[in-house]
């Protein structure tokens, strides 16, 4: 005697399925709070499975395009003018770009390569928000051009276009730590 499947099974199997996908991705805390108390001079809280940052931009200052693969940014402008922008992947690669004035927010999705400019003669403050405790960054630049070991510049010459002497160049520059 065989048995049929009830047709409603299948549905409902596969969005369990991408229901268990979607929560391995950024897992929740294993406790509600931790205060950090490594040292006298300051304390936080950890695992709420966020995070904050406050970026201080020197004049015309650049944080330069880089990308956070497992967190949302949330910036507000407390201080300045930030020329800030984001660009979409795996479609048309559209700018989405504003200037941004104090009291300004501007959301930078998940996985997307962004960026800051300062626009100002003075210095500029934002806050940043991430959907993540541990958003991660990876500064594009740093991960191109200071590889280690570097990458051929025979393939940085043909994906960029640009001369071998260029690629050089850029591979001799200074590349901070990329893995914070």
């Amino acid at each position: 005697m065989t048995r049929s499947v009830p047709k409603y099974l299948v549905p409902v199997a596969l969005l369990a399925l991408a229901c268990t996908l979607v929560s391995t991705y950024d897992p929740s805390p294993l406790q509600d709070f931790c205060v950090a108390i490594n040292s006298s001079t300051s304390t936080g809280l950890n695992t709420l499975g966020i995070s904050l940052a406050r970026i201080d931009f020197a004049s015309y200052g650049l944080n330069p395009p880089h990308t956070h693969p497992r967190g949302i940014e949330i910036i507000v402008v407390a201080e300045g003018t930030l020329y800030g922008g984001f660009v979409t992947s795996n479609t048309d690669n559209r700018l989405f770009a504003k200037v941004l004035n104090k009291g300004d927010v501007f959301v930078f999705p998940v996985g997307l390569i962004h960026f800051q400019l300062n626009m100002g003669k003075t210095n500029a403050v934002a806050f940043a928000s991430l959907s993540s405790q541990s958003p991660r960054v990876i500064t594009i630049a740093n991960a191109v051009f200071g590889s280690n070991p570097l990458i051929n510049p025979d393939v940085l010459t043909k994906a960029f276009q640009v001369d071998e002497n260029v690629v050089n160049y850029l591979q001799k520059q200074f590349w901070s730590d990329n893995n914070n």
